[in-house]
């Protein structure tokens, strides 16, 4: 059986002894099930996959979703391109929880390196539930049981504002009217609560004054980033991370223009937080 660590103490872990360029028999997927609610993000190094290895991966895990701003590889719409050079730097830099903007965004992500700086380009994730439990019981007594709107058109605002941005993307913001979500979410295995609100996508919360919600969010916003709640992994050619969308945030570090940077990405469908 695999084995699975640890690389920092909120969230993360290295997993070995698996190779996901083969059919994985029930008893390996429901191990890395276990890992993945345990770990929230886990990661494999040297795996030589292809795209239909990627895709038959994330539907052990459910159904998959196709992403409608970002291109994708040839012959497998459900696996989106991330890519960035000298003529396409990076436009994300925020902490962000993948496609809350939908009324059930994915359970989980899938992204495999293909083509990474040395030693530039990390990711960041974090434990919202690290994040939910260091605050304060009167704070969490405030939030608990409150809805935030998250919004596609808030996120993507860059990229609209981009020459032809808003016809390129119509389709995408029409389909993607704003959504509310609770502002804590408990996970649906492991129970444990949330802070459900990123940068990116969340424009407010609802039921308090424009002033308070401004307010409270800028502090969520910089709670969240404490070191103590994150992790960090170093991408290789052919590494892969997976996490749990229902209960991390994540974020690249951008800091490798003009080198070219490419990452496939596949999303798990998810459930309506709760």
């Amino acid at each position: 059986m695999p084995s699975a660590h640890p690389i920092a103490d909120a969230l993360g872990a290295e997993i070995a002894g698996i190779d996901l360029a083969r059919p994985l028999g029930e008893d390996e997927i429901a191990w890395l099930k276990a890992a993945l609610v345990e770990h929230q993000v886990i990661f494999f190094r040297d795996q030589t996959i292809c795209p239909a290895d990627q895709l038959r991966l994330a539907r052990a895990f459910g159904a998959v979703e196709i992403h409608p701003a970002y291109p994708h590889v040839e012959g497998f719409p459900e696996i989106a391109i991330l890519e960035a050079d000298r003529e396409h730097p990076s436009k994300i830099e925020k902490w962000h929880t993948d496609m809350t903007f939908r009324p059930n965004p994915p359970l989980g992500t899938i992204l495999r390196a293909r083509i990474v700086p040395e030693g530039r380009g990390d990711t960041l994730w974090m434990s919202l539930g690290a994040a939910w439990d260091a605050l304060s019981p009167a704070l969490r007594e405030r939030l608990d049981g409150r809805r935030a709107e998250h919004s596609f058109e808030h996120g993507f605002k860059e990229s609209l504002e981009e020459p032809g941005g808003r016809e390129r993307l119509a389709g995408a913001v029409a389909a993607n009217p704003p959504v509310t979500h609770p502002v804590v979410r408990r996970h649906p295995v492991s129970g444990r609560k949330g802070l459900f609100v990123n940068s990116l996508f969340t424009t407010r919360i609802l039921g308090v004054p424009p002033a308070e919600s401004e307010d409270l969010l800028a502090f969520l916003f910089e709670h969240l980033e404490r070191p103590e709640f994150q992790c960090r992994f170093r991408w290789r050619e052919d590494s892969i991370a997976f996490w749990d969308n229902r209960c991390t945030q994540h974020r690249p570090v951008n800091d490798y223009w003009p080198a070219h940077r490419r990452l496939e990405r596949i999303t798990v469908a998810g459930d309506v937080p709760f």
